[in-house]
């Protein structure tokens, strides 16, 4: 039982090596590049699929009427165990193909689907040749040879399908910025909040309670739309999203990092979902590698608008180190991490202009007021107060990049400032189920009392900074806040799977998320909120709109006018060039 479970496990394994290769065409079929994909993919796979293989032949033994010994290879049951195992496959392919529809490019979701027919046609032919054996259980090579070609050609027919892959780009798109242009001093401005796994049914059930009250005045007296967000979810393809209005199989960033092969050979965007394949880097099998700002292929909002005489402040964005020009600053999501070692003192990647080290530093400094030498493990401890970590280092590193926003502002003031807020995402994974205690049922009364109000102080946060945002916008300012993607409570099924190999403390997800949303103020913003879903996509062109500049026809989102009154709409028609990034 224990070979004819290792044959039937390598032939799964085979099926998904396939997905992964699907999945990252960039990866060469060269047998010096497979091998290390072989050597770790494959053996995380064989060993499980095995295990699985073996307790589904025990069953049939305890199930059977006669007694129950196969050969060391028995035809039979591979034959059974291949139809099982192409009927999973094509399941995977297809579950898999829904699962990235935004990310791919048509060649490869074509392929993916050609290929999920394939599997699904030999499990049909292994059904047929076990019934036919039956009939004639003595013509053993006979089925043992079918049953090799079988096997074989779905392997084959699965690599031809996907081809021998493309070659990924020897150098990335530069994201330069060359500032010709006359600064625009006359612009409105905008101001951008960027909230990671905010909900909004949450925001509206604390401001109906007089709580979060300038989230209450933008959601009583602004736009309010949903907002469809990227599947897989990761706030590193969803911001870079929102930052270029392109779809990932444009701007590059497919997923929420690089994984490296632990033997070498190459690495991997995408994993496929419904089987288990994060327990790869979980077990050490790959090797996470953050994305950097060469990862877009494509032009970002704060270079658009740079180039065309527009000043910008980011601050906590994704995938912005190193720090890429700008006409004015741009603080990265890594600068809390980075500021502090020799190499972000010697030179600070992080920050553009560098000679904003110092500013940001001070403004770090008094966030962390109380603790120990500022960098607090680089903010990742709780200092001996005795804090939760879970809550506590989220929550302060909000606060240093709030506390630069504030300071930058003050000393650089910029027509475009950009502010994300991370740390809704981190607490919201364990905290949900608090905020949330009717969707999990055993949350006590006391645990509600005294962790219920964690993910609600963190939103009171943001609504600080949205107070100050609309204490300082003119007359024909725009303030837009966004939540790129929600959270909702971990299923059942992920919740035993955590209590046993993962973090039992887990409640909330994002793998599929739900919307996110969006709203908007300001005097030319018409009020209300609409059925009509925007996307993630959509936050760039409709801020291009707004401040007057043509929209990229190679853009995958649209200006958003439904946002603005009429009379606004009718003076400033939409207006296109073919692409920005030329």
């Amino acid at each position: 039982m224990l070979c004819n479970s290792m044959a039937a496990a390598a032939l799964a394994t085979a099926y998904v090596i396939a997905l992964v290769l699907h999945l990252n065409p960039t990866l060469s079929l060269h047998p010096a590049r497979l091998a290390p994909l072989i050597a770790t993919v494959g053996l995380f796979y064989v060993i499980h699929l095995t295990v699985i293989c073996y307790v589904l032949l025990v069953l049939r033994q305890l199930l059977a009427r006669e007694v129950f010994s196969p050969a060391w290879l028995s035809v039979g049951v591979l034959l059974w165990l291949s139809a099982m195992a192409a009927a999973a496959g094509a399941t995977l392919m297809w579950r898999n193909l829904g699962t990235f529809a935004l990310v791919l490019d048509l060649a490869t979701a074509t392929a993916l689907e050609r290929s999920a027919y394939v599997l699904a046609a030999t499990s049909i032919l292994c059904l047929v040749l076990a019934l036919l054996r039956r009939r004639a259980p003595r013509a053993r090579g006979l089925w043992a040879s079918l049953l090799a070609i079988l096997v074989v050609s779905s392997v084959a027919a699965l690599l031809a399908l996907r081809g021998r892959g493309t070659p990924p780009l020897l150098e990335a798109r530069p994201i330069d910025a060359a500032f010709d242009m006359a600064r625009n001093e006359r612009s409105p401005r905008v101001t951008v909040l960027a909230i990671d796994a905010g909900s909004l049914d949450l925001i509206t059930g604390a401001t109906a309670e007089g709580r979060l009250p300038n989230f209450g005045r933008i959601l009583d007296a602004g736009a309010v739309r949903h907002l469809a967000t990227l599947h897989p979810t990761s706030a590193e393809a969803v911001w870079a999203a929102v930052a270029t209005g392109k779809l990932p199989q444009k701007n590059g960033v497919r997923s929420a990092a690089i994984y490296r092969l632990a033997g070498g050979g190459g690495s991997v965007q995408l994993l496929p979902d419904y089987c288990f394949a994060h327990g790869l880097e979980r077990f050490g099998f790959l090797v996470e590698e953050a994305h950097t700002s060469a990862t877009f292929r494509t032009r970002t909002l704060w270079s658009i608008l740079s180039t065309n005489g527009f000043s910008v402040g980011v601050v906590g964005w994704p995938l912005t180190q190193p720090a890429p020009a700008v006409r004015g600053y741009l603080v990265s999501d890594t600068y809390h991490r980075v500021a502090l070692t020799a190499s972000g003192i010697d030179a600070p990647s992080a920050i553009y202009p560098p000679e904003l080290q110092l500013e940001a530093l001070a403004a770090m400094e008094s966030a962390t007021t109380g603790a120990p030498q500022v960098v607090m493990a680089s903010l990742g401890g709780a200092g001996g107060s005795g804090a939760d970590p879970r809550q506590e280092t989220p929550a302060r590193t909000d606060r240093v990049y709030d506390r630069i926003a504030q300071a930058m502002a003050r000393g650089r003031p910029a027509q475009v400032t950009l502010t994300r807020y991370q740390g809704l995402d981190p607490i919201g994974h364990y905290f949900l189920r608090y905020a949330v205690p009717s969707e999990f049922g055993d949350v006590t009364d006391e645990e509600r009392r005294r962790l219920g109000p964690v993910l609600e102080r963190h939103y009171g946060v943001i609504d600080e900074a949205i107070g100050r945002a609309m204490a300082s916008l003119g007359p024909d300012d725009l303030l837009v806040v966004v939540s790129g993607y929600g959270m909702e409570p971990l299923g059942i099924g992920k919740r035993l799977i955590e209590r046993v190999i993962g973090d039992p403390d887990i409640s909330g997800t994002h793998e599929a998320a739900p919307d996110g949303f969006l709203l908007a103020y300001g005097a030319s913003v018409a009020r209300g909120r609409q059925q009509a879903r925007a996307s993630v996509v959509d936050v760039a062109p409709t801020i291009l709109y707004f401040l007057g500049l043509p929209i990229g026809r190679d853009m995958d989102g649209y200006a958003r006018t439904d946002l603005f009154r009429r009379s606004f709409t009718e003076e400033r028609p939409i207006t296109f060039i073919p692409t920005y990034d030329r």
